[in-house]
């Protein structure tokens, strides 16, 4: 692993934008009465959670020039987030969701604006030759310029020996365009990241619930080495190419507080662990304590505990 100074851990570009998570427990958007704001963003959860965890997480994104995109950045410098690659967006307003408290897949309804112009100028050749790992999302890559830009540095990424990254959180709401959705993932997928998909992206994303081992095969058919599928409440199976598959219970959670972020939660201990050159069934287990943690608050992980101190 890349060891320098003034190293990158992990890269996190994408999305960043306010979660606004109702109030009222296990009912959909048309029967909630009222929400609570939160900052969101799957790549910046992970950047938020991989600094809580200890490592050096950057975030390249996209605001609006507003109260939304100013709260954004207050909250990344008071986690310890260099927010210099965050970009202002003159006439555009940040990216709000509004989701659903759950404690299975939450409803949610996306106001997309300022969050995918990301431009090219964000992502340095210097900042990929000190980064670890370059990490994004099937959200990010759903609309320019965010695609193109997303795609040609993990190119570059790839060519500087970084290892990449991707949550394929896939939604048709974000990305009606299917056959666009699919020739932009082979592309990512070229580059062999580790690659975090849930049973619910996957029936999102191929229309159908197919055997598991159908799903591992074509995503390693499109190059990626180490697929990772999360099966919510009956935990995670995970395939590498040519090696014994790995599978693993849930932790048993009495009182599911709220799902949203918990995905983004399993990632982040997974990749923690990855970097700190655990093996891959250890990278699991780290994986499922994080998200048993979230899945334990609402909003965040918990700021007045030792996080690492309950994970290793």
């Amino acid at each position: 692993m890349k060891k320098e100074n003034n190293h990158i851990d992990i890269l996190c570009v994408g999305e960043v934008l306010i979660d606004f998570i109702g109030h009222q427990d296990n009912v959909l958007i048309n029967e909630t009465r009222d929400y609570h704001r939160y900052l969101g963003g799957s790549p910046a959860n992970v950047a938020m959670n991989s600094k809580r965890l200890g490592l050096n997480s950057v975030m390249v994104s996209a605001i609006g020039n507003d109260g939304f995109g100013e709260y954004i950045l207050k909250r990344l410098n008071t986690i310890g987030i260099d927010a210099k690659h965050v970009k202002k967006v003159p006439h555009k307003a940040t990216s709000v969701i509004f989701v659903s408290k759950s404690n299975g897949t939450p409803d949610f309804i996306p106001y997309r604006s300022a969050d995918f112009e990301i431009t090219e100028n964000q992502i340095t050749a210097e900042m990929l030759s000190k980064t670890t790992i370059y990490h994004t999302t099937c959200f990010a890559l759903s609309k320019k310029p965010a695609q193109t830009t997303i795609l040609k540095k993990a190119a570059e990424a790839f060519q500087n020996n970084c290892k990449l990254s991707i949550d394929l959180n896939y939604a048709k709401e974000l990305w009606p365009n299917k056959e666009e959705a699919l020739k932009v993932i082979k592309a990512y997928c070229k580059f062999n990241p580790l690659l975090k998909i849930s049973d619910d992206d996957m029936f999102r994303f191929f229309e159908k619930k197919l055997p598991h081992e159908e799903i591992f095969n074509f995503f390693h058919e499109l190059g990626v080495d180490t697929v990772c599928l999360t099966l919510g409440s009956k935990g995670v199976k995970l395939s590498e190419k040519e090696k014994k598959q790995i599978q693993l219970p849930a932790i048993k959670i009495d009182n599911v507080m709220d799902t949203t972020g918990a995905g983004d939660a399993f990632w982040s201990g997974f990749l923690f662990a990855y970097i700190k050159n655990k093996p891959t069934k250890e990278c699991l287990k780290v994986a499922l304590n994080l998200a048993a943690l979230k899945l334990q608050n609402v909003g965040r992980l918990p700021d007045n505990i030792n996080i690492v101190s309950k994970l290793l």
